[in-house]
């Protein structure tokens, strides 16, 4: 991204930021105290209108569906949960710092950024390549690659110009804290970095009381922390923040076909909330988790 680009991006979001906090609908975190970066909270308005939605998905999943139920999962989990989920050893993001301006990026977010230059210059194949080539080298856990990589095209800081970068390294995304009344004797734990765990370890308790048969699926709504390297885009990024999430289960073999209908059953949703039709798209993901063989965003 050219550094015109980030300026004019980083104007547009101060003018929202001021917009929804001169009109009651969030405002810096702990402001009076300079503020926390990525920490917002919800005003008098904010908060009915966040609340609104909870109630609208709520009532849409669980009540209009037969073989959908709810729970609500403990932020805290055992720190098994996380290892066993993959989430320490591999729920990282590969970070890189310039050495002028002292800022800090995630590396992948730079070769995106310079990948969508180029298909906006009309260079669609080299974009393409540009992508392949950095799912390749984070693929195979070549960090030095992904630094070369970023050398090779000639990315540089938006804000100091320049492309003196660090070697690339690893940053784990999850918060942990220590649970204990005395600090020798405590253990690590981890704030969760996401709601769907709280809904896996809990599935045959859900499953045997609530007397439910596969298919059927289980929702929850609760709050999710992520330490993110670059805290940005108001609160479309945020370190603390909150998840309507429904995980359903159904037979191998047929989870091909109960994704197409729940793709299409989620954006009539969106659709429903009164988004115009030209507002909304598909986005169907080319690169797919070691777990997945579809996946989707709705933007």
């Amino acid at each position: 991204m050219a550094k015109n680009d980030v300026t004019a991006e980083n104007a547009q979001l101060k003018d929202i930021i001021a917009h929804a906090k001169e009109y009651g609908f969030v405002y810096p975190s702990s402001e009076i105290y300079d503020g926390l970066q990525a920490v917002y909270d919800y005003g008098a308005y904010g908060v009915e209108l966040k609340n609104n939605l909870k109630r609208l998905w709520w009532e849409t999943m669980t009540r209009l569906n037969d073989n959908i139920v709810g729970i609500d999962a403990s932020i805290f989990m055992h720190p098994t949960t996380w290892k066993a989920s993959g989430h320490v050893d591999s729920f990282n993001d590969p970070m890189i710092d310039n050495k002028d301006s002292k800022k800090r990026y995630r590396a992948d977010v730079l070769v995106e950024e310079k990948a969508a230059f180029y298909e906006n210059s009309g260079d669609k194949e080299t974009a393409q390549n540009l992508l392949n080539a950095m799912a390749r080298l984070l693929e195979a856990e070549d960090l030095a690659g992904v630094r070369e990589l970023i050398i090779n095209e000639k990315i540089t800081c938006p804000i100091s110009g320049t492309s003196n970068w660090t070697e690339v390294r690893q940053f784990n995304l999850m918060f942990s804290t220590q649970v204990g009344s005395v600090a020798e004797d405590s253990s690590t734990i981890y704030l969760r970095p996401e709601t769907a765990q709280g809904i896996f370890v809990n599935f045959l308790n859900v499953q045997k009381t609530a007397r439910m048969k596969v298919p059927f699926g289980i929702a929850q709504i609760g709050k999710a922390f992520r330490n993110e390297i670059v805290a940005r885009q108001f609160i479309f990024r945020m370190r603390e923040f909150e998840q309507m999430e429904m995980q359903f289960f159904v037979r191998p073999g047929s989870e091909l076909e109960w994704y197409k209908e729940w793709a299409e059953t989620r954006m009539k949703w969106h659709r429903a909330l009164g988004i115009p039709e030209e507002k909304l798209r598909r986005h169907d993901h080319e690169k797919l988790a070691h777990y997945a063989n579809a996946a989707m965003d709705i933007e």
